[in-house]
């Protein structure tokens, strides 16, 4: 969308003018959730580091190390030793963890689907444009009884075709970056399942042979 004129823009009509502003903020919304993301899966030797520690008894040791971590799953597992340490009934905690989980789950995924809804939108927008586009082209064909220019009805359906062009292009990055964020936030949650579930393990180990 970037490399459309104005005058193109002023060919397009109203539905190109929105596909443009789709498409400011489909980048827009792309840049932001890279940046949110970008440390979402950092951190995993920490916490194996880190669950090791608690499984030698160190668990205040083991607590800051998460603590220093940048990810959602050094935020749970930290949350998790706070409460092993306060000894919280484990079905509280397990309640607990989950409703963190779930809370930065939603964080990390919150406006993926607004690209989603741009991704599946846009298309639409373009193919409308160029319905209501063609639509026109032959009305104007039919108002002439034939003796349109042929330049001037070759014009008209090139305008109306080039709205399903800019809802293609438009499109096509706002679902390649969903579904790599959408992945990226689902890869975050297993890990933290996996720390919360090693933690957990190490805890009743070291509480077995105390």
């Amino acid at each position: 969308m970037g490399g459309l004129s104005l005058e193109m823009l002023k060919s397009g009509g109203p539905i190109l003018a929105v596909l443009a502003l789709l498409s400011i903020a489909s980048l827009a919304l792309i840049v932001v959730k890279t940046l949110d993301l970008w440390t979402c899966r950092s951190g995993e030797s920490l916490r194996r580091g880190a669950i090791a520690k608690w499984a030698a008894g160190d668990t205040t040791g083991a607590r800051a190390a998460v603590l220093s971590g940048k990810a959602p799953a050094d935020r749970v597992t930290a949350a998790a030793m706070a409460g092993l340490q306060s000894g919280m009934p484990r079905e509280h905690l397990v309640a607990e963890l989950t409703r963190r989980g779930n809370a930065e789950l939603d964080r990390m995924t919150r406006h993926i689907r607004l690209l989603e809804l741009i991704a599946v939108i846009s298309p639409l927008l373009g193919l409308l444009g160029t319905v209501t586009g063609m639509i026109q082209s032959f009305q104007e064909l039919a108002a002439a009884e034939g003796a349109a220019n042929a330049s001037v009805l070759a014009g008209g359906i090139w305008q109306a075709l080039l709205t399903t062009a800019a809802g293609l292009v438009v499109a096509i990055p706002a679902a390649i970056a969903a579904s790599i964020l959408s992945g990226r936030a689902e890869g975050a949650a297993a890990m933290i399942e996996q720390s919360v579930g090693a933690l957990l393990v190490a805890a009743d180990g070291h509480r077995l042979e105390s």
